[in-house]
């Protein structure tokens, strides 16, 4: 199995080692990290030990990403399951009432004025 290496970022993982731990599936956002390659194993605790000897080894937040697109991020317990941070959609902003033919931007600014 192929696996892609996605190391976190210094910044990251400071607030990473001093945060609790939560057992689940852990939320990571993909600003917070860098692809670094790829490695052949059979699972992530082969990939972990293939790497642990070399002079990059699997750190505490860093993240395995198998072919099927599985997230398994590294703590200190061992290796668990997490997803990307994906940001919720912006709500659509409901049509003024009452004030047809007003041009507005997407935060509901009337732009008339600005357009004449």
């Amino acid at each position: 199995m192929l696996f892609r290496i996605h190391r976190m970022k210094e910044t990251a993982r400071d607030s990473f080692r001093w945060a609790a731990h939560t057992s689940g599936c852990a939320v990571v956002k993909l600003k917070d990290y860098e692809p670094a390659g790829e490695i052949e194993a059979v699972g992530a605790y082969a990939a972990w030990t293939s790497l642990r000897n070399t002079e990059r080894p699997l750190e505490t937040g860093d993240v395995l990403e198998d072919e099927a697109g599985v997230l398994r991020i590294a703590k200190y317990i061992g290796f668990e399951t997490a997803q990307w941070w994906v940001p919720e959609p912006r709500p659509a902003i409901p049509a003024a009432t009452g004030q047809a033919g007003v041009d507005t931007n997407s935060t509901g600014t009337d732009l008339s004025a600005v357009r004449s």
